[in-house]
C-alpha cells in the first residue's frame, strides 16, 4: 500500500500529477487545492490514498495529511466515489467543509458540483459527528487552505469566462492550468495569461 510519494514533479496537468520516484514515474490524481501549490517542476511530497478496484490501481494525492484524512471520510459515504471525493475537495477547502458539516449547513453543501440536496444531507448526517471528533486544524494548515482557495475562485470564475467566449470547456481549463497565479494576481489578469495562449 503507497502511502506517501517525494519525487521530482515530470508532469503536472489538471488531470495528473507524474511524480519520478528514482526512475519510477507514479501517476496521481490531486484536488485542484494541491494542483496549485504544487511545483512545475523539481520536488514534491504527495500523502497518498491508494484505491484497489478490480481492473486498476488508483494513487489520490493530497499535499497535507487533513486533505486525505477528508478524502478518506468521504469515501465512507454510500454513493461518493473517488472522483467525487476528490471534485468536493477541488471545490471547498478542508476547513470550509468541515465548518459545513458540524453547523450541518446543507444549503453550502449543495453548491458543490455533484452534490444535490440528498446528498448534501447525508454527507451531515454520515460525517457530522466525525467531524466534530476529529482535531483542531492547525493555524499553518488553516493558512494553507486559506491561500489554496483563492486561486480556486479565480480559476472557476476565468473558466465561466472563457466558456462565455465560446472556448471548450477542456480547451479552456487546459489554457489555466497553464497560468501561473500569483496572489496578487485577479480574474481579468489571469484571463488575459489564459486568452494568449488559447490564441496563438
Amino acid at each position: 500500500m503507497i502511502a506517501l510519494l517525494t519525487g521530482n514533479v515530470a508532469v503536472k496537468t489538471t488531470e495528473q500529477i507524474i511524480i519520478d520516484v528514482n526512475g519510477v514515474g507514479y501517476q496521481v490524481a490531486v484536488p485542484l487545492s494541491s494542483f496549485y501549490s504544487l511545483p512545475d517542476e523539481g520536488v514534491a511530497t504527495l500523502h497518498i490514498y491508494t484505491h484497489v478496484r478490480e481492473d486498476a490501481l488508483l494513487l489520490f494525492g493530497f499535499l497535507t495529511p487533513s486533505e486525505k484524512e477528508m478524502f478518506t471520510l468521504l469515501l465512507s459515504i454510500s454513493g461518493i466515489g473517488p472522483k467525487v471525493a476528490l471534485n468536493i475537495l477541488s471545490h471547498m477547502s478542508c476547513t470550509d467543509l468541515r465548518e459545513a458539516l458540524a453547523q450541518e449547513d446543507a444549503k453550502r453543501l449543495a453548491t458543490l458540483p455533484g452534490i444535490g440536496k440528498k446528498t448534501a444531507e447525508r454527507l451531515i448526517l454520515e460525517l457530522r459527528e466525525k467531524i466534530r471528533k476529529l482535531a483542531p486544524l492547525d493555524p499553518t494548515q488553516q493558512q494553507n487552505d486559506l491561500t489554496s482557495s483563492a486561486p480556486l475562485d479565480i480559476n472557476d470564475d476565468t473558466l465561466s469566462a472563457l466558456i462565455n467566449l465560446g472556448y471548450k470547456e477542456k480547451q479552456a481549463s487546459a489554457a489555466i492550468a497553464k497560468v501561473h497565479i500569483g496572489p496578487d494576481d485577479t480574474m481579468e489578469t489571469v484571463l488575459k495569461s489564459a486568452l494568449k495562449l488559447l490564441i496563438r
